[in-house]
């Protein structure tokens, strides 16, 4: 029954479809021929996407409930890629807790059968307090609330039949135009030398690409594995911190190849670092709670589905950067 329902679908609302990892998702999506619907607060924020075929930008807050359940009706899908990397408790529960919470009620409401959402690395949605940081944390309870919801339940008035429920959570994100291996790049092109928190933290990279072919094959029903599942999404290679900061200089031609050199600072060091940075104004290049994320191993545990179970071989990170880092 299932797979009648996969054939049929053509209408998919994408929550965060402006973003970086949003429009390559988009992109992919009006290519399987089907509508896709990207609410955001500003037309103006659309234009990476609004010119794509069969691509719908509405304008709205996702955060207005109501709004939300109206965007939604008539839809037989939807994907959240709505995330923030910085803020205090406040801004991680408004947009990793409430946001799940409205879309799990809108879904509900409008009778949307599949939903595709996606987390982090580290998040746990059994335990979520005993994770290190406020990110990982509202991560974690941000999945809780979709998974209670996906199950369905009650009885009388109060019963619904849930939704299926994919939930991917990827390693840091790796691609033309990311706001990582560019960052470290650009500031070494600046700096003498890059003295370093958390440089030892473990990540397994994944490409921007390989995350948003996860998310639709998700959609199309890739999955062997039954709702509500959860897909660790992660590139094949481990790097630490340090070793992706060098590896950005080298590629992209810092020094002549050979990069900065690379200082790792001790833990209190590290710390004050994070402290002064998260300080500063604007978008902070790192925080106190980014370095409490990073406590955590950023890659796969090996125990849940990876992207193979989508029949999605991972790529490497090395070939496809050097692409663009050496364009800069």
């Amino acid at each position: 029954m299932f797979e009648r329902i996969i054939t049929a679908m053509k209408k998919i609302i994408v929550l965060g479809g402006t973003g970086f990892v949003g429009a390559h998702v988009c992109e992919k999506l009006v290519r399987e021929d089907w509508q896709v619907t990207v609410p955001t607060r500003r037309q103006a924020n659309a234009d990476a996407v609004k010119h794509l075929p069969g691509l719908t930008v509405l304008e709205l807050d996702v955060q207005d409930a109501a709004a939300l359940t109206r965007a939604v009706a008539g839809h037989d899908a939807l994907v959240n890629l709505v995330a923030i990397l910085h803020g205090d408790q406040a801004a991680f529960d408004h947009v990793r807790v409430a946001l799940p919470k409205k879309i799990a009620r809108a879904c509900l409401a409008a009778g949307v059968g599949q939903v595709v959402h996606v987390s982090a690395l580290g998040a746990d949605s059994l335990q979520p307090d005993r994770s290190p940081s406020m990110y990982l944390r509202s991560k974690g309870e941000g999945e809780a609330v979709l998974l209670q919801a996906a199950v369905g339940g009650g009885a009388g008035a109060a019963a619904h039949a849930g939704f299926d429920l994919s939930i991917l959570r990827p390693s840091v994100i790796f691609g033309e135009g990311d706001k990582f291996l560019n960052l470290f790049a650009k500031l070494q092109q600046v700096f003498p030398l890059m003295p370093l928190a958390g440089a030892s933290a473990r990540f397994q990279p994944v490409w921007a690409q390989d995350v948003a072919n996860a998310v639709v094959s998700c959609l199309k029903g890739a999955s062997a594995h039954p709702s509500p599942r959860l897909i660790e999404v992660a590139g094949p290679d481990v790097y630490t911190l340090k070793e992706l900061v060098q590896l950005s200089a080298q590629l992209s031609g810092v020094a002549g190849g050979l990069g900065r050199p690379v200082i790792a600072l001790p833990a209190w060091a590290g710390r004050l670092q994070a402290t002064l940075m998260g300080l500063a104004p604007g978008e902070p290049l790192m925080s106190v709670d980014n370095l409490d994320s990073m406590k955590v191993d950023n890659v796969a545990s090996g125990k849940l589905p990876g992207l193979s179970s989508l029949g999605i071989t991972a790529s490497a990170l090395k070939p496809i950067a050097q692409q663009y880092l050496a364009r800069k």
